[in-house]
């Protein structure tokens, strides 16, 4: 008997920590490998933190990312740092980084490349800056929707097509667009299908009175990028490996059936009972509920788990749900922020 009630509070304890896991089906992780990739998303943070300051929660989610093999879409003031942590970032995770300024005058061939003629080799192709490992889009909506989607082949097949040749990118290949959200004269508006190719989209604000401080020490403007010192803690063949390792995570059949209860929020929010239901117009897309399942296993991942509890999808919702919420007129006149319509289906939707 005794044994017997020992038995189910165990399972009771293990389904409560998210390991109520079906061994059939769960992958076998090495634990070696996960401790090894935990330590050295450790490592990237410590040295990040040598040149940018604050931000933890953007870098966090910028990481996430990295290795889910999805894109971000940053938004935020001008000079705070967007580009120096990309910078950083691919730096440090030894990768090939290039950054395109767009404006109203680029042309979509400024980013994927040309086909060119010489009278003595014929027709040849010149590769554009995408062709990288990192790439930084800034102020992607400085340019009309004919150059932004020129990114599109890129982030969703991971090739470009020039003239009739299609080139496949060197993997890892990681976008991210950054918004400037305060001028709007000779800005364009991202269509809808280009904003849910990009797997999150992340707010950066402005620094505490501590970290400005921080900031006035390290001042970046007087020091070369060379003076910060950052190594390179990983290379692009470690990417690829924590990529395939974020498929391995184990998500048992309640967490699926959380995210799909998540998402279907946002396409039926009066089932839900949810009180901001009326500013909704249009629901998230299938891509936000693959975003929430390979996030949340990035998460668990950066934590060192190998499987993910309603917790990690939490971790990732408003980053891969806030861009994939269409309000109606009358939210937009309202002025409705998103964030709060999430906070409200992540404390509605019934957690397994």
């Amino acid at each position: 008997m005794k044994k017997r009630v020992h038995s189910i509070v165990k399972k009771v304890k293990l389904k409560l920590s998210g390991k109520n896991i079906d061994s059939s089906k769960r992958t076998h992780i090495n634990e070696n490998d996960l401790h090894k990739f935990h330590t050295d998303i450790q490592n990237i943070k410590k040295e990040l933190s040598k040149v940018v300051v604050g931000q933890e929660k953007v870098v966090d989610s910028i990481l996430r990312a990295v290795v889910s093999n999805g894109h971000v879409l940053l938004e935020g003031v001008p000079g705070i740092a967007k580009t120096l942590i990309m910078r950083a970032i691919s730096q440090v995770m030894g990768c090939k980084t290039k950054r395109v300024q767009f404006t109203a005058d680029l042309l979509p061939s400024d980013i994927t490349g040309i086909t060119s003629y010489d009278r003595s080799k014929g027709f040849y192709v010149i590769k554009g800056p995408i062709f990288t490992n990192f790439m930084l889009a800034d102020e992607i909506n400085r340019a009309p929707a004919k150059v932004q989607s020129a990114l599109l082949e890129a982030m969703q097949e991971k090739q470009v097509t020039i003239g009739r040749e299609t080139f496949n990118i060197e993997h890892p290949f990681f976008v991210l667009a950054t918004l400037n959200p305060i001028e709007t004269q000779g800005t364009f508006n991202l269509p809808e299908a280009q904003i849910d190719r990009f797997m999150f989209k992340l707010f950066i604000g402005y620094p505490t009175k501590k970290e400005e401080n921080e900031i006035l020490e390290k001042n970046i403007t007087v020091k070369t990028f060379s003076d910060f010192g950052l190594r390179s803690v990983i290379g692009p063949l470690d990417i690829l490996r924590m990529q395939q390792m974020v498929q391995k995570i184990y998500v048992s059949d309640e967490v699926r059936e959380y995210i799909v209860r998540l998402i279907d929020s946002t396409r039926n929010p009066a089932k839900y009972n949810l009180k901001n239901s009326r500013y909704i117009r249009y629901g998230s897309s299938p891509r936000a509920s693959i975003s929430l399942y390979i996030g949340a296993k990035a998460d668990a991942l950066l934590n060192g788990k190998d499987y993910v509890t309603p917790q990690n999808v939490k971790d990732v919702a408003h980053d891969v749900l806030r861009h994939r919420l269409l309000l109606n007129y009358e939210g937009q006149a309202e002025n409705i922020d998103k964030d709060e319509v999430i906070n409200e289906i992540l404390a509605k939707v019934p957690v397994p």
